[in-house]
Parts: structure tokens; C-alpha cells; sequence
């Protein structure tokens, strides 16, 4: 089991040791431009620039990562954004790990669901859809949308609705494919632009 966390550490750029030295006062100090589009504090008040407040390290360190990745092939991997790619492009591993690092260190503020989306949304998120092979986001983001540091999944409570379903449509297009073993692609493509709207108008109520 040490050899394989190992292997998934490597893979990720990021040595075991390595992925713990990230500074949050260091961090704090290298995300003034950052704040820009995802806030100060690392609360976005535009819907379309993701939350990263409380987001895991590990995911945050993850993506700057495949950001970076996009920069150096053009696109061609990691993960592609015009904008995050160019942010992301001069970033050293240390910088990345000190951005994560306060990032995740602080208080995600609270959304709201839609009213039609705590019943509808929470039907496909806590159960799914078993007869169009759609699997609950319960199994892998968790009851309340926390998500869990090890497995990898990221943190989706409280998220602006409207990022959630830019990415769930991005995922389903093939645009961005750089998902744990590409199951979020797997599970899109099966979601109906009404799917996606409850769904994700229901995560921004948790937390």
C-alpha cells in the first residue's frame, strides 16, 4: 500500500514529504493576485470563479499542477484554461504548495439550493439514477459535499452553482478530463442540462 500512495504522489508531481511543506503564511502572501477573480480570503463573489476557501490541499496543489501542465504542452495536458494556465505558468512546486496551503486554511462562506433543487437535486445526488447508469455524487463527495483529502475528490459544499455547472458540462464535452480515473466524465455525460441545474443548485445549499 506504501508503494502505490508513493507511485500516486509521484504521478501527481508532488513527493510524499513534499506534499506537506506547503506555508499558509507564505501562501497568503503569493495569492494577491489570486484574489483578483477567487477573492481575498479565497471566497469568489463572481459565480463563475470557483470557491477555493476550505478546498483540500491536495485537490488545490492538483490542479495548479495540471494548470501548470496545460501551459507547458499547450493544452495538450493536464488541465486546459486560458487564464489559469497563464497563472499557473511560473508557479513553482513550492508556490503551489503554499498557495494550497492557505487556501484550504480558510472559512468557505455559505450558498444557497434553489427550492426545486433540495427535493429534485438531492434525489440525484443522494440516489442517483440506477435505469441511466447515473452514480449518487453521495458515493464520492459525501453527504454534506466535504469530499474527503485522500481519495482525491474535492470539496463541492457551498460552491457557486453556476462554476458546478460549467465544470459538470465541460466534463460531459470532454473539455476538461482530468478526473480521478475519468469517472466524472463517465457520470456526466449521462446528465441532462436539467440534471446538471438541480445538481448543482443543490451542492451550493450544502455545508
Amino acid at each position: 500500500m506504501k508503494n502505490i500512495s508513493l507511485l500516486v504522489c509521484l504521478f501527481m508531481g508532488f513527493s510524499v514529504s513534499a506534499a506537506d511543506q506547503g506555508n499558509a503564511e507564505n501562501g497568503k502572501a503569493k495569492s494577491i493576485t489570486c484574489g483578483a477573480c477567487h477573492g481575498v480570503d479565497g471566497n469568489s463573489a463572481i459565480p463563475m470563479n470557483p470557491k477555493l476557501a476550505g478546498q483540500h490541499a491536495k485537490y488545490l496543489a492538483k490542479q495548479l499542477t495540471e494548470f501548470k501542465l496545460a501551459s507547458q504542452t499547450g493544452g495538450k495536458e493536464g488541465r486546459n484554461n486560458a487564464i489559469m494556465n497563464g497563472m499557473s505558468a511560473a508557479l513553482s512546486e513550492q508556490d503551489i504548495l503554499d498557495l494550497a496551503a492557505y487556501f484550504s486554511s480558510q472559512d468557505a462562506t455559505p450558498g444557497e439550493s434553489s427550492p426545486d433543487a433540495v427535493v429534485q437535486g438531492n434525489k440525484l445526488y443522494v440516489g442517483g439514477d440506477l435505469k441511466r447508469g447515473i452514480t449518487a455524487c453521495i458515493a464520492c463527495h459525501g453527504p454534506r459535499g466535504n469530499g474527503t483529502s485522500l481519495s482525491g475528490f474535492p470539496d463541492i459544499s457551498g460552491q457557486h452553482s453556476v462554476y458546478i455547472a460549467s465544470q459538470l458540462k465541460a466534463f460531459r464535452s470532454g473539455d476538461r478530463a482530468n478526473s480521478l480515473n475519468g469517472m466524472m466524465a463517465d457520470i456526466a455525460k449521462r446528465l441532462t442540462d436539467e440534471d446538471i441545474k438541480l445538481i448543482s443548485d443543490y451542492v451550493a445549499g450544502l455545508h
